[in-house]
């Protein structure tokens, strides 16, 4: 078959459900997984025949594709921070938000005063593209990555191996944590942060196939890993340390009131690419 007419077949099938930009972009990141094929292919040789059996994992993809499930999932990658990432369901797909809150804690620590070693704890590592971003770009800090579930702690570890990082992985519950000792310059966390009023306003393929453990609250109480969080690093920051949060949009306000509540400084709310309340940084009293 033609390379052409596969991609129309995905037009077809799959326009009814996503953005016909998305749809395009399905296709691209399909034929470079599957046949090492670049983007401008068709632009060069419209006339390019698929063999049957090449053709073979594009339909099973677009199968896939047809049930919503996440094209990370189905490629078991993710880009981010210019950096390659295993991914399944057990993990959160790695987000471009995220990123700038990455590079954000990178300018941080590079802008201030040289130190020996930076020690960074990430809170809910999931994949660990936070922190194994954060050891990749500073190579003076020494990384913790912690997570409630073991599954995403494995391919945590896995990421942290194939981009060549040493990070320190830690199995457990931020909500119940005792007899934690370590103090650290830099405490990050990209916690659950969505309500589950907001369910509706999110598409099949996040809430039918990424890890509810790892995405919602309750209605009740939205900031609960916020606030245990915060109290956390009340204890576990060094002096002038600093916090950084990936926060609900809707909640930047209370956010900040959640900091300053604890005596943190130099809070800052920071939007992210589309214009939301993302981001959110304190620093511990340096007194």
């Amino acid at each position: 078959m033609l390379l052409k007419e596969i991609k129309n077949i995905y037009h077809l099938e799959l326009d009814p459900l996503f953005p016909k930009e998305e749809v395009d972009s399905f296709f691209y990141l399909v034929i470079d997984h599957y046949l090492g094929l670049e983007r401008f292919i068709l632009a060069m040789q419209p006339n390019l025949v698929v063999s049957k059996e090449n053709e073979d994992p594009l339909f099973f993809a677009l199968s896939q594709l047809k049930q919503e499930r996440p094209i990370q999932h189905i490629l078991g990658k993710a880009h981010f921070c210019e950096l390659e990432f295993r991914v399944d369901e057990n993990v959160l797909i790695p987000r471009p938000e995220t990123e700038e809150l990455v590079y954000w804690i990178i300018n941080e620590v590079q802008k201030g005063a040289p130190r020996e070693e930076v020690k960074i704890l990430d809170i809910g590592t999931g994949s660990g593209c936070i922190a194994i971003s954060l050891a990749k770009n500073l190579p003076n800090a020494k990384v913790y990555a912690l997570d409630i579930s073991k599954k995403a702690l494995q391919i945590a570890g896995e990421n942290a191996m194939d981009n060549g990082v040493d990070i320190v992985f830690l199995e457990a519950d931020i909500l119940s944590l005792e007899g934690f000792k370590d103090k650290f310059d830099v405490i990050v966390s990209n916690p659950p942060y969505v309500r589950e009023l907001e369910k509706l306003e999110m598409k099949n393929n996040v809430v039918e196939h990424e890890p509810g453990l790892a995405l919602f609250v309750s209605d009740g109480d939205p900031l609960i890993f916020y606030k245990k969080i915060t109290r956390f690093a009340l204890s576990h920051l060094k002096k002038g340390g600093v916090l950084f949060f990936e926060i609900n949009q809707y909640l930047g306000e209370e956010m900040k009131q959640l900091l300053e509540a604890e005596n943190f400084s130099e809070i800052e709310l920071r939007k992210d690419m589309f214009g939301n309340d993302r981001m959110l940084k304190g620093q511990l009293d340096p007194k």
